[in-house]
């Protein structure tokens, strides 16, 4: 048994809006880079598309029974910018900021907290086709989008988070072509990262001038870096993927300023995006918590890449993905974030794991996912010992889903979507949170 969490703390399950909602052309929503990248051939394993997804548009209430149901203390979700803003700027859509009215209505009636992601990747393609990210103007339109949100719900949600981890936004939509846009230039891919991390800091301006009692902050997907042996040239290379990863958005989120030896690397490159005056300084105003997706680690060693790595394989069991189960990372990547930045509070705001699920006779018997949370749990109970400030764990995710490039292929719900019929069903993993939610309390 994990040993007792503070009584404080909030347990949460999370989603995101193209993932799960569907309803992509119902009441006025506007086109997302993932409704066009969707459906370029050869982008996502099938041909699938979030056309239908989970349909949480119309069965919110059910889902939401659910997590009452398991005893959840807070949901994460995440607005779809084209629902309310159809061209990303401009003039607001009403029907498409209901929804989520309709939705806090919903919770609220069930005592679940809600924790609201402004971005989790659904770009308005109509900004896209002016050039994304890589836009500077693209920021500014965020800035318009948070502040509209920000007047119409501020006074019914207490916790924000301006982006979901911006480094697969920028990298995989703008450096290899994995996820929407679907572009290959690096350089671009850290001139848009800079950009989405200059939107987050004007729309954390945006919420301080309108006074409101909520806490802000952001999502990164934090992945810790091993050398595959203790040579020098291992060690630098691992140094630098962290410095890639994890310190090319920790630095000047909470420190103003990019890591000194990347901004070397990469001016050496030709590939630094320029930097305005002021940029730093919006960037890295105070945010109230850091929240933090975690998977799995990475090792690391000298190689011929153009970042001079090499990447090795996995020395443990994997999930679906192909992710190692190394709880130690986690544990590591908490205390280290308290010793290099600060005793920020800090939210898990994503941990989970896909396995290939099946479901036999209304039940899904997934040991290896429990385990694998179990695990992550320990460490998270282990850093508090620690002196940790970690304040919340939001499990990935509520609903088996819309896997991005993946599809309907990987399965990381605790509750198992049959995607013909829309029928929910709680796997052995729902039914254990739930009871390890009751226990705790």
């Amino acid at each position: 048994m994990v040993q007792k969490f503070p009584k404080d703390f909030i347990w949460g399950t999370a989603t995101a809006s193209y993932q799960i909602e569907g309803a992509v052309d119902k009441d006025g929503r506007g086109e997302s880079i993932w409704d066009r990248f969707s459906r370029t051939p050869g982008k996502v394993v099938n041909g699938d598309t979030g056309d239908e997804a989970c349909d949480h548009y119309h069965r919110y209430e059910e889902d939401v029974q659910i997590m009452k149901d398991m005893g959840i203390d807070s949901y994460r979700f995440s607005i779809a910018w084209p629902r309310v803003f159809p061209t990303g700027k401009g003039k607001p859509n009403p029907k498409g900021l209901d929804f989520y009215q309709r939705l806090l209505d919903e919770l609220e009636e069930n005592g679940i907290s809600p924790s609201v992601t402004l971005y989790h990747w659904d770009l308005p393609q109509v900004l896209q086709d002016d050039g994304g990210w890589v836009n500077r103007d693209t920021a500014y339109y965020f800035r318009d989008y948070a502040y509209y949100i920000f007047s119409k719900l501020g006074d019914r949600v207490q916790f924000w988070i301006t982006h979901n981890e911006p480094w697969c936004a920028a990298y995989l939509g703008y450096g290899n072509g994995e996820h929407a846009p679907g572009l290959k230039n690096f350089k671009d891919s850290l001139l848009a990262a800079h950009h989405i991390l200059y939107s987050h800091g004007l729309a954390v301006q945006s919420f301080r001038d309108e006074g409101l009692e909520g806490q802000i902050g952001i999502t990164l997907n934090l992945t810790p870096q091993y050398p595959v042996s203790d040579k020098p040239e291992d060690i630098e290379a691992a140094k630098r993927v962290d410095g890639f990863n994890n310190r090319w958005y920790l630095d000047p989120v909470l420190r103003g300023e990019y890591p000194h030896d990347m901004v070397e690397a990469f001016t050496a490159q030709g590939v630094m995006p320029k930097l305005l005056g002021g940029d730093l300084e919006t960037i890295s105003v105070p945010i109230d918590f850091l929240g933090i997706n975690f998977y799995s680690r990475g090792i690391v060693g000298y190689g011929d890449n153009e970042l001079g790595v090499k990447h090795y394989p996995p020395e443990n069991p994997v999930t679906h993905m192909g992710w190692e189960v190394y709880p130690q990372a986690l544990y590591d990547l908490l205390v280290r974030l308290v010793q290099d930045y600060g005793e920020i509070p800090l939210y898990i705001t994503e941990n989970g794991a896909a396995y290939p699920d099946k479901l036999v006779n209304g039940e899904v018997h997934d040991k290896e996912r429990i385990s694998y949370i179990e695990q992550h749990m320990k460490v998270c109970a282990d850093a508090i010992a620690a002196g940790v400030p970690l304040k919340g764990y939001y499990l990935w995710s509520l609903l088996d889903n819309f896997e991005w490039a993946f599809g309907y292929d990987r399965r990381f719900g605790i509750v198992y979507v049959d995607f013909k019929t829309q029928k929910r069903y709680l796997k052995d993993s729902a039914k254990w949170y739930g009871q390890f939610i009751a226990k705790q309390r």
